[in-house]
This record gives C-alpha cells, sequence and structure tokens, in this order.
C-alpha cells in the first residue's frame, strides 16, 4: 500500500491560531480555507511512496535535521498567489528569503536526489509561503474587479523552526487531512 507523503515545517499552535484567523478576515472571498490544523510550509511533496520507501525518507530527514540549527522564518505579507497571475489560485502568508531555510531545502533535495527519492534539485531560491487559502476561480471571476477585495497586507511575523516532519496527506471528501509520521528536530 502507498502512501501520499510529503515533507514539512508545522507550526506552532498559536502561529496557526493567527494565520487561521484570516479566514475571518476575508470570510466574503470566494474561497476553501485551510484547516487550522493542516497549515505548514511544505519542504518537498514526494506523492506516493512505498513503506520501504517512507523509511528511507525517514532515514534522510533524520541525517539533515542534525545538520541544522534552530532558526526563525519571517513573515511579511498576506497576498493573492502565485504573485502577479490574475485570478489568483490561493492566498499566502510569505516572508523574506531565509538562508537557513534555503540551506536546509537543498540538503533535504539532494540527499533525496542521492538516494533515488526524487528526480531533481530545485535551483531557485525558496521563498517561504504558507497556503491559507485555495480560490475558487469561477466565483471569484464573477465578482467585478473593482470588487474584489484587497489582499496585500503587510505583517510582522515570526515562526520558530525547531523540527521538519515526515507528514502523509490523506484526501478526504471534505478535503485533505494531514498527519505527522515523524517529527526530527534540528540540531541543538
Amino acid at each position: 500500500m502507498r502512501q501520499r507523503i510529503f515533507i514539512a515545517i508545522n507550526l506552532e499552535e498559536k502561529d496557526k491560531n493567527f494565520l487561521a484567523g484570516y479566514s475571518e478576515k476575508f470570510q466574503d472571498l470566494p474561497a476553501k480555507w485551510t484547516k487550522k490544523e493542516n497549515i505548514h510550509i511544505t519542504l518537498e511533496f514526494l506523492g506516493y511512496l512505498t513503506a520501504e520507501s517512507i523509511a528511507e525518507v525517514y532515514k534522510t530527514i533524520e541525517e539533515i535535521s542534525a545538520k541544522h540549527n534552530p532558526f526563525t522564518i519571517e513573515l511579511n505579507k498576506i497576498c493573492y498567489a502565485p504573485p502577479d497571475k490574475m485570478p489568483p489560485k490561493m492566498i499566502w502568508a510569505t516572508g523574506n528569503k531565509s538562508e537557513e531555510l534555503n540551506l536546509l531545502k537543498k540538503d533535504l533535495q539532494k540527499a533525496l536526489v542521492e538516494r533515488g527519492l526524487i528526480i531533481t534539485e530545485t535551483e531557485k531560491t525558496f521563498i517561504p509561503h504558507i497556503t491559507l487559502a485555495r480560490i475558487r476561480a469561477w466565483d471569484f471571476r464573477k465578482i467585478e474587479p473593482e470588487e474584489r477585495p484587497e489582499i496585500n497586507e503587510d505583517i510582522s511575523f515570526s515562526l520558530g523552526v525547531n523540527s521538519i516532519e515526515l507528514m502523509e496527506s490523506k484526501l478526504k471528501k471534505g478535503g485533505p487531512e494531514y498527519f505527522v509520521l515523524e517529527s526530527c528536530r534540528l540540531n541543538n
């Protein structure tokens, strides 16, 4: 049996509460908001894997997390995404480029490629983002352009990164549910 797997940075409960609050602020927007418990930063989506491959991914995460120290990610904007796309597909909380995050992602990808768990590494710099909502494009297009809510809010929000998680995504009728399979603390 294969499981749908990804690697993520999970957030503390207080951080999830803060970000989930935007669903109230923009409740008139035709969007499906991410469930509070599902808010995370995806580092790598791996797809459907066997138990053997999942064990290899976990071993990889353990090795990479031991080489990195805890760090902070600064989020600075709530906005439509991807940038300059109309109609937008999502609402993101996004942040500044983080050297530590970029290095963690590159090391993780390199190790996953070496073990044949992914095909290629990404060359571009990874900018942290959290999907807060997915826009229902059909309904969004029905709103007159001048009546569409402007979502371009500056924020100043710090997230502490102390671990990375091996996650499973189960697709359900009401939307995906995410489960932590393993958590690996960053080197302290």
